[in-house]
């Protein structure tokens, strides 16, 4: 793994960051991401910009006013 690669976890419900304790006590309400891969990697996944929740892309497509979508 190059030096800037690592997981970050978060709340599938909050969007925030959670610490691993809170993946192992709650799997189905949390997802791990591996971020900071090469550019030529970069994959998309869209959001919410007021809960910061994942949304499928048809959301976006829909509300393209409050949805975002990011390269990670």
């Amino acid at each position: 793994m190059a030096d800037n690669e690592h997981d970050v976890n978060r709340s599938a419900r909050t969007g925030e960051f959670v610490k691993d304790s809170t993946v192992e006590r709650e799997p189905s309400t949390t997802t791990t991401e591996h971020v900071g891969t090469d550019k030529s990697e970069d994959r998309e996944v869209n959001r919410s910009a007021s809960s910061g929740k994942f949304v499928k892309e048809a959301t976006v497509e829909r509300h393209p006013e409050t949805t975002e979508t990011q390269q990670i």
